[in-house]
């Protein structure tokens, strides 16, 4: 398998990052082999779903940012669940956590959402966990599309465990409005559920137009991620995208 761009920033100031999304089932499996994973991927950004939510949660991610070198950037509790992780690379602007509208009955949803800055690039970044009802979940993208127009930001990438796989009414109706990373340039392995023996792809990477995807999928094989890791880390395998995004004009 070829390897992915280093991240960099070039001399125009555009940045080639890494995202990493990646639902952690709120890290009650192997969170060393959890942390490993995301360590050796090496990411700038990381996407996280099911992040812990109750008893000393805000620990729980701190110590996982920390056992990858990263630092917690929003979300967990606040967002219900998705959360973003980033480099020291990343300088950040602001960030905004979003709770969806509450079906009686259904889990609460929600969005963690931030603006960085990485290189000369001013990029919006969202994580999202979809519902698992069809309808609810088209609601969702709805409002995800809405909330990444208004972020004020011209380039943004948007990824998370959407509970639908591509075909579906959702993933089109993001697709529609965002580019699938794995669709324009696909890296590694495709299934990401579930990580024992996945035969599906319900989590993906997205972003807006403008934006270069220099690979994206599954890092099966990639050095120091270890299929033992994988299995062990969730019930979900991690997506890792490359990207350079152009520098802002201001």
């Amino acid at each position: 398998m070829e390897p992915l761009p280093n991240s960099r920033t070039e001399p125009d100031g555009s940045a080639v990052i890494r995202v990493l999304s990646y639902n952690i089932r709120s890290m009650r499996d192997d969170t060393a082999a959890l942390a490993r994973v995301i360590a050796a991927c090496d990411p700038d950004l990381v996407l996280l779903q099911e992040a812990p939510r109750f008893f000393r949660w805000r620990k729980k991610l701190t110590r996982l940012a920390r056992a990858a070198d990263l630092v917690h950037l929003s979300g967990g509790a606040t967002a219900a669940g998705p959360a973003l992780l980033c480099s020291l690379r990343a300088t950040v602007e602001r960030t905004e956590d979003v709770l969806l509208p509450l079906t009686p009955g259904r889990h609460r949803r929600g969005l963690a959402t931030a603006v960085v800055r990485i290189g000369g690039a001013r990029i919006g970044v969202l994580s999202c966990h979809l519902s698992l009802e069809a309808e609810e979940r088209g609601e969702q993208a709805g409002l995800l599309l809405g909330r990444l127009a208004g972020m004020g930001v011209t380039h943004a990438v948007a990824g998370g465990d959407l509970n639908e796989r591509p075909g579906g009414r959702t993933f089109r109706r993001l697709g529609d409005g965002l580019r699938d990373c794995w669709t324009a340039a696909p890296w590694g392995s495709e299934y990401t559920f579930p990580a024992t023996g996945p035969d599906r792809r319900i989590d993906a990477v997205f972003v807006t137009e403008g934006i270069e995807v220099l690979g994206c999928g599954v890092p099966l094989g990639l050095p120091g991620v270890a299929e033992h890791d994988l299995r062990a880390a969730t019930d979900h395998l991690p997506v890792l995208t490359a990207l350079r995004v152009p520098a802002s004009e201001a």
